[in-house]
């Protein structure tokens, strides 16, 4: 009796311990479904930050992905500082057209201007003529007047022996004026023309000249 006592407990040891084994199995099994039906969330996996990428695809992937960010926080600080240049020229703008201007470079002291050329005559309205005709305003005209009243008197003639200056500009030797035509000798335009071009390259309009003039004794 006893042994029949000590054999039915080990029977039972081993069935409950088969029991216990396939429980375990079981629910291993069910673990691993789990898994591969419901992934960890990126939530509670390790950041892709602090790890390594697992393959050269996922490193691409990644090398991608930081471009891009990059590229999109370019763009949006170009796009910032274009918008406060923009902001900035506009208060400038508005700035200027509320302040009075500056004089403008080679200015001269201001002189009466006339209301058309047909405050002058002679040579002086050819002079005043041309001068508008080649887009110089009218207020230089005064600054043209006393610059060639000081050099010739608006004489087309009008010569200098020692220098060789010639005509109403007094150009250095008055030949040059043939650059602007053959009759340079006696027609005032063809000098005017040439005077004018002259003072345009050198100081920019008239008054520039004048100004020169007044302070060397020369244009």
């Amino acid at each position: 009796m006893f042994a029949l006592v000590i054999l039915a407990g080990l029977v039972g040891g081993l069935v409950i311990a088969g029991l216990t084994q396939h429980d375990d199995d079981s629910a291993n099994a069910v673990k691993a479904a789990d898994t591969a039906a419901f992934p960890v969330s990126s939530s509670s996996a390790t950041p892709s930050a602090s790890r390594s990428p697992s393959s050269p695809a996922e490193a691409d992937a990644l090398a991608k992905a930081k471009a891009a960010a990059e590229e999109a926080s370019a763009e949006a600080k170009a796009a910032d500082d274009a918008a406060r240049k923009k902001a900035e020229e506009e208060a400038s703008r508005n700035k200027t057209r509320t302040t009075t201007a500056p004089p403008p470079t080679n200015s001269a002291p201001k002189y009466p201007v006339p209301s058309s050329c047909d405050s002058y005559s002679g040579n002086k309205k050819i002079g005043c003529a041309v001068l508008v005709g080649t887009g110089f305003g009218l207020d230089q005209m005064p600054c043209l007047e006393k610059l060639w009243d000081k050099e010739s008197h608006w004489n087309v003639s009008a010569s200098n022996k020692s220098s060789g200056a010639y005509g109403i500009p007094q150009a250095v030797p008055g030949s040059k004026m043939s650059s602007v035509g053959a009759d340079w000798k006696t027609n005032p335009e063809t000098q005017i023309r040439w005077g004018l071009g002259y003072i345009k390259s050198r100081y920019k309009n008239p008054c520039g000249a004048w100004s020169h003039s007044q302070s060397t004794g020369w244009y």
